[in-house]
């Protein structure tokens, strides 16, 4: 096994969940046994009130997401992965994300477990490009959908700010920055991989061309020959194919966000301020908040967003709730569905597929 394997089979490391346990679990427990609102008979009636059937619907659609991405990634591949590749292909890339700073991503664990299914290298980098432009596009154009729906309701009411390099941001601020960040990063590529490959190396290597910057340009050398290399294996596709995998993304990520809407209505009945009647446009708006907060989320350091989206979702979502401490017990539950099952489904497959692959 060569170091470039060695490398990538660290990164994916059961022992790295460890870090993203303790941090998200200690904010979450930290913010539980803090509320003054939360104590164990609340607890007690959340969870003997908890309506089953949505949260059966919750996994339902849990499901109907991962099935979403086990689809799109056989269309990128025009079916070259068969349906037990693409499930480690998707598991392992998941459990790479939630060991990895938001930030970061596992895109290159990803192109490396994607080689090992036999993907060549240059194809497997431009899916995993792909991807990643599909995805940060369906964040900015949803974000600006629901800005535009729910123009004076998308943001939470309470007055959160925090200091970032010295400026005073409250969570319009940090969605602002985030957004634009990401719709930067998004055209930068999208220039790269569809427009001008071979001038994205040049820019590559201009913008490291001073004496500050010259380390990092074997680096950009070598970004500007992938980028060149998955530009050519995205030409010739025909329509049907771009049809297939934006809708696809379309879906995962409103499957991802309507597990939440699954989630929060088996509370309904619990303690839910004036929601058990809840309307089209409330669960609408639900959805839309999802979308702001995972925009707001993305610029976490932590892997995973490991405390960062369980102390986002109670500033995004406790107003909803008469007794903010139930607030908590969701998130919970909306962290074990969407985060911790996946470090424990790796934990499982990895072992598996290295030996299957190794």
């Amino acid at each position: 096994m060569d170091t470039q394997q060695q490398k990538m089979l660290k990164n994916l490391s059961p022992t790295r969940m460890v870090l993203p346990i303790l941090v998200g679990l200690g904010v979450l427990f930290y913010m539980i046994f803090t509320d003054d609102n939360i104590n164990g008979e609340v607890i007690k009636n959340s969870l003997s009130q908890m309506d089953l059937w949505w949260v059966i619907a919750s996994f339902v659609v849990l499901f109907a997401r991962d099935f979403g991405y086990m689809s799109r990634i056989r269309a990128l591949t025009d079916n070259k992965l068969n349906w037990n590749s693409s499930f480690f292909v998707i598991m392992l890339w998941e459990f790479a994300s939630a060991v990895t700073p938001s930030v970061v991503g596992g895109t290159t664990v990803a192109v490396f477990i994607m080689n090992k299914e036999r993907i060549p290298f240059g194809k497997a980098l431009s899916f995993v490009m792909l991807t990643a432009i599909l995805d940060n596009l369906f964040f900015v154009f949803a974000s600006l959908l629901v800005i535009a729906l729910f123009p004076g309701s998308i943001f939470p009411t309470n007055n959160y700010t925090t200091e970032i390099l010295g400026f005073t941001l409250g969570l319009k601020q940090i969605f602002v920055v985030s957004v634009s960040l990401i719709a930067l990063y998004t055209i930068f590529m999208a220039w790269g991989l569809f427009i001008g490959p071979k001038s994205f190396k040049r820019f590559l290597w201009k913008l490291t061309s001073t004496r500050f910057t010259k380390r990092w340009r074997r680096d950009a050398v070598r970004s500007g020959n992938e980028m060149i290399v998955a530009s050519r294996e995205l030409r010739g596709h025909p329509f049907s194919y771009w049809v297939k995998v934006i809708s696809s993304t379309i879906f995962i990520w409103s499957a991802r966000y309507a597990m939440l809407n699954c989630l929060i209505n088996a509370f309904l009945h619990v303690d839910l301020m004036g929601m058990t009647h809840q309307s089209f446009l409330d669960q609408c708006l639900i959805f839309g908040r999802q979308v702001i907060m995972w925009i707001v989320m993305l610029i976490s350091p932590t892997p995973g967003s490991a405390g960062t989206a369980e102390f986002f979702f109670g500033e995004f979502f406790k107003e909803f709730f008469k007794d903010g401490g139930i607030v908590l017990i969701v998130a919970l539950f909306w962290r074990l569905f969407t985060y911790y099952a996946y470090l424990a489904i790796g934990s499982i497959v990895l072992p598996r597929w290295i030996t299957k692959r190794f």
